[in-house]
């Protein structure tokens, strides 16, 4: 605790009308459960989903518009070097990327128009591999960074981080090592979308908010796999009437991941530095005499709000957001998740790797435990595909685990991992790996043991 106190704000209306009223807005637009046609959801998952409703035979070709207006504008930057472009900090990050990023842009952009006009190699454009991504997860991400690019800064930008912050850092920081805002983060993924908490936890990290060490732990742990995920991977393997249970086992196995796999390498061995170079102080979250931890979470979100002085210079940053996700992640998500899937259906690289978990699977007595290896690493392609692998399996507590797990394990390359990837959130595929395998090892036996207490 230090020892000097902090003077009292002195705040005008305006000050505590700037932090009520966002936060208010940004609060229920993120947070607050809704039932939406019998299915607990968010606000903003409900606007992304009556964008569905509403462009459904139009979404494909915008994405794929998207997707490839912006490999071409990353050619003629690269060729041309167009000056509004490489003079604009925004455009020039977003058009002008790196080697490796520009070949993924491009694969991106070639996987989307082969799966749109249905032509070239089937084994990219079948409704299993690019079609699955174009058809099925690119509309729903374009929807879902739409509003929550847009609609961020709510959360963001007037203080109620800042309270949060404050509030739940005496539990983030002794149990995972994390401030106390990280809470804003797993509670928006949970009931949302794990895409919301990482483009979230992304723009944090960018802001100077986040360590590589807090935003790499957040982005792999806390992007949690929304309720609504969760049923439909229940129902694939025809156990919808256990979801209450099913989902407390996925509660407490990635609780228990959460304490864990961030105590391990890769994660225990990112720097507490700053994106730019700084390093790590939790000096702002030691509350100063004078003060108990509501009063100085207040203090310091109507600090933050005090802050504000352009409204529509915060609107260009949600316009910003927006923007970066949609032209920015989306290629990245067609690429990376096309290949994934490519790989998990046309080769069995991943019936190979699942046979060394054959023997642990044993170990915990799961039933069908050859079978259900078959599922344990395709996961890390597409989170549905150990579901849809496991329907077939006889045994009803074996398909318990395998869906538990499934969601559980977090990072999907057909979107979790792929997104991060396309982030600034410093984590490498190969990390998101071994940090896939860790969660896997981590989670099975609280799975398994579940499962025998239920079945």
């Amino acid at each position: 605790m230090q020892d000097q106190a902090v003077a009292p704000p002195k705040n005008t209306l305006n000050t505590w009308l700037m932090f009520i009223i966002p936060s208010l807005i940004g609060v229920f637009l993120f947070m607050a459960p809704i039932n939406f046609n019998g299915d607990i959801t968010i606000p903003i998952a409900i606007l992304a989903k009556t964008i569905q409703a509403q462009f459904e035979n139009s979404l494909t070709s915008i994405v794929t518009g998207v997707i490839s207006f912006t490999a071409i504008m990353s050619i003629i930057t690269k060729v041309f070097k167009p000056g509004f472009v490489t003079r604009n900090g925004f455009l020039n990050g977003l058009l002008n990327p790196s080697p490796m990023w520009f070949i993924v842009q491009q694969l991106g952009a070639i996987f989307a128009v082969m799966a749109y006009f249905n032509i070239g190699p089937e084994m990219f454009r079948t409704d299993a591999t690019g079609g699955l991504v174009l058809n099925d997860l690119l509309p729903v991400l374009f929807s879902v960074f739409i509003f929550a690019g847009l609609l961020l800064p709510l959360l963001l930008n007037f203080g109620l981080l800042e309270f949060f912050g404050t509030l739940f850092t005496r539990i983030m920081r002794p149990i995972f090592g994390l401030p106390g805002r990280s809470s804003v983060n797993c509670i928006a993924s949970w009931l949302g979308d794990g895409s919301v908490g990482v483009l979230l936890t992304s723009k944090q990290y960018e802001s100077g908010m986040y360590t590589q060490r807090e935003a790499a732990i957040i982005g792999t742990t806390f992007s949690a796999v929304s309720i609504t995920f969760s049923l439909v991977v229940i129902a694939q393997v025809n156990l919808e009437s256990m979801f209450v249970p099913f989902y407390l086992t996925v509660c407490l196995a990635g609780l228990v991941a959460a304490i864990i796999v961030p105590r391990l390498p890769p994660l225990s061995r990112k720097k507490n530095i700053y994106i730019d170079g700084t390093k790590e102080s939790q000096h702002d979250e030691n509350v100063p005499q004078g003060h108990n931890v509501f009063s100085y979470g207040l203090h310091q979100a109507l600090k933050k709000a005090a802050e504000v002085k352009s409204i529509p210079a915060i609107a260009l940053d949600g316009v910003k957001n927006a923007v970066d996700m949609v032209f920015g992640v989306l290629p990245v998500v067609m690429a990376i998740g096309t290949i994934a899937l490519v790989i998990a259906e046309n080769t069995p690289l991943f019936d190979y790797l699942g046979m060394p978990f054959i023997p642990f699977l044993e170990l915990l007595h799961i039933p069908e435990a050859e079978a259900a290896s078959k599922t344990i690493v395709v996961g890390f392609a597409d989170m549905f595909l150990p579901s849809i692998l496991a329907s077939t399996i006889q045994s009803d507590m074996t398909r318990f685990i395998i869906a538990a797990m499934s969601v559980t394990q977090l990072i999907y390359m057909s979107e979790i991992g792929a997104l991060l990837i396309g982030s600034k959130v410093p984590v490498k595929a190969w990390e998101l790996f071994v940090i896939f395998i860790l969660r896997t090892l981590v989670t099975l036996p609280v799975i398994a043991g579940m499962a025998h207490l239920l079945f």
